[in-house]
């Protein structure tokens, strides 16, 4: 515990100034000390996700000047006052949703749509305030998170704490990618032994519904990409089939692979409308449709209600953070990891420095990478 009013530490950190401008390396980053509920954590490793790419570019819309960054993983170096259940020295995952067990959607299990997460958008703590600083003014920190930093002030309810032989640097990506996309597939979905699974996109969310598909027991996956180089790594995680969509109508392929009755169950993992159109018309009558990709806030569904849902009973689901209880979830990927039975290491395409983190967003636009990781 320490003096809540005095900086207590520094960081090196890439801050998006605007959106559509690439982020500033800087290392003139003061860190406040954690306040109530708060810990400080050094952060290990954080991945570069596709979420990070999309608040740059304004699809997911948060208030800025801000450190982006909410993937990591690190170790606790300061606990705040109220804070009973984490230590210094403790390693831990951050989840980019903080749950705190006690409202109404935790108690349903629904964590995922914590209360606690309402003030995201504001890019402060829970309490509105910020914990970043700089000679120019406040800094935001995105999720509550910031992992583009090397040290960072977060809820401790935004924590999971894992065994200390664990990665680091791979246990970075069950923050967000390994959580949401092997949480589509295992919690959101429905999916039965034997169940025939179509997934649209295989970055590094996408490669993760096919894992969790594998794990859940499909006995077909169907990866869809337009990228040859997504769909080799696809076969890699589990995908018994490939539709290069730059060949032809990838809806007609996946009908025919399923022997012309579509799929169990189909995914978006881009969140485009072209494609999300293509996910609904892929599963089967009674099929079910889930939605992982996030959209621009002015994509739009227009669809025929009675051959959508009446005559053909799909059901279409969103997914958010995939329907994680990150306290249930984090420690079991973490044995499955352990076991052999889940991919972590293979998701790492390549390990950079946080000066590099502009070529690594550029590096997942042209289709070169599952994950970048910074390891601080």
């Amino acid at each position: 515990m320490t003096d809540s009013a005095a900086p207590t530490g520094s960081a090196k950190a890439a801050v998006l100034n605007e959106v559509d401008t690439p982020l500033q390396i800087r290392d003139d980053v003061t860190v406040a000390a954690p306040q109530e509920g708060e810990v400080r954590i050094k952060m290990v490793a954080s991945g570069v996700c596709h979420s990070d790419l999309s608040v740059q570019n304004g699809t997911i819309p948060l208030a800025t000047p801000l450190v982006l960054g909410h993937e990591g993983a690190g170790i606790v170096s300061e606990v705040g006052p109220g804070v009973a259940d984490r230590e210094v020295g403790d390693h831990v995952v951050l989840s980019w949703v903080p749950q705190c067990g006690e409202c109404y959607f935790c108690q349903r299990d629904q964590g995922f749509l914590c209360e606690k997460n309402a003030a995201v958008s504001l890019a402060g703590m829970l309490d509105g305030t910020k914990r970043f600083s700089t000679p120019d003014g406040e800094l935001g920190q995105m999720a509550y998170c910031g992992t583009f930093a090397s040290e960072a002030i977060v809820p401790s309810i935004s924590t999971v704490k894992i065994p200390k032989d664990v990665s680091l640097n791979a246990a970075a990506l069950i923050g967000c990618g390994v959580l949401t996309g092997v949480g589509a597939a295992i919690n959101t979905a429905d999916i039965h032994e034997g169940d025939a699974v179509a997934v649209i996109g295989c970055g590094g969310v996408g490669l993760n519904v096919i894992q969790g598909a594998r794990i859940a027991g499909a006995g077909t996956i169907i990866a869809v990409d337009m990228f040859d180089s997504k769909l080799e790594l696809a076969r890699e995680f589990g995908a018994t089939d490939v539709v290069n969509a730059s060949d032809g109508d990838p809806v007609a392929k996946v009908q025919e692979l399923t022997g012309g009755r579509g799929a169990d169950v189909s995914f978006e993992v881009i969140g485009l409308g072209p494609t999300i159109d293509q996910a609904i018309n892929m599963a089967r009558t009674g099929g079910e449709v889930v939605l992982v990709g996030v959209p621009r806030l002015d994509v739009m569904m227009n669809l025929n209600a009675a051959f959508t849902f009446l005559y053909t009973a799909k059901t279409i689901k969103g997914c958010w953070y995939g329907s994680a209880n990150v306290d249930r979830d984090v420690p079991k990927m973490i044995e499955w990891y352990q076991k052999g039975e889940l991919k972590l290491d293979e998701l790492i395409s390549r390990e950079i420095s946080v000066d590099e983190v502009n070529e690594a967003f550029e590096a997942m636009g042209s289709g070169e990478v599952a994950r970048s990781v910074i390891v601080h």
